[in-house]
């Protein structure tokens, strides 16, 4: 997709998308055959149901039928919100892992993974797991040294609210 393409659909997307209280993160035009596909990734504070992205889906395609974004040929639209696997490139991408397990690539040291405990304009305090029954130790690192950030999968994560109760 060109960037004027892409500028042009950003133009007319993101005020649908922030209607809804929705964050556009990703617009990506592919093609699938003979026909393209336009995924359209949102997301929020509070994640990103399915009702919310078939309303929105509705919203969209409406839009796009009724000018001529999209051109003549036949396309089919996705919206969709970002996977676990997303890397976290924005501030508020940090913001929202804030209490989840981040595997953070430095652009000097090894990788390492640890839990995102607060995030402020420079950078984000972090808890280092113990190893071998250590203690885990508090980490500060600037976003500015970050080279690669993704939120690490927990299939046993305990929930906010079970650990409010």
């Amino acid at each position: 997709m060109s960037t004027t393409h892409s500028e042009r659909l950003r133009g007319l997307l993101e005020p649908l998308v922030s209607a809804k209280g929705l964050d556009l993160e990703e617009i990506e035009l592919s093609r699938a055959g003979r026909r393209r596909v336009l995924r359209i990734v949102v997301d929020s504070d509070d994640g990103v149901d399915l009702d919310a992205c078939a309303e929105l889906s509705r919203t969209i395609s409406t839009t796009l039928d009724d000018t001529d974004a999209m051109g003549e040929d036949e396309y089919q639209l996705e919206v969709t919100s970002p996977g676990a696997d997303r890397p976290l490139t924005e501030h508020r991408h940090y913001v929202r892992a804030v209490g989840r397990l981040a595997k953070i690539q430095p652009h000097e040291g090894d990788e390492f993974v640890a839990r995102v405990l607060a995030v402020d304009e420079e950078g984000l305090d972090l808890e280092v797991p113990g190893v071998k029954g250590r203690k885990p130790t508090a980490r500060r690192v600037e976003f500015a040294s970050i080279a690669k950030a993704r939120v690490e999968l927990e299939f046993n994560r305990k929930d906010k609210k079970e650990e409010e109760a």
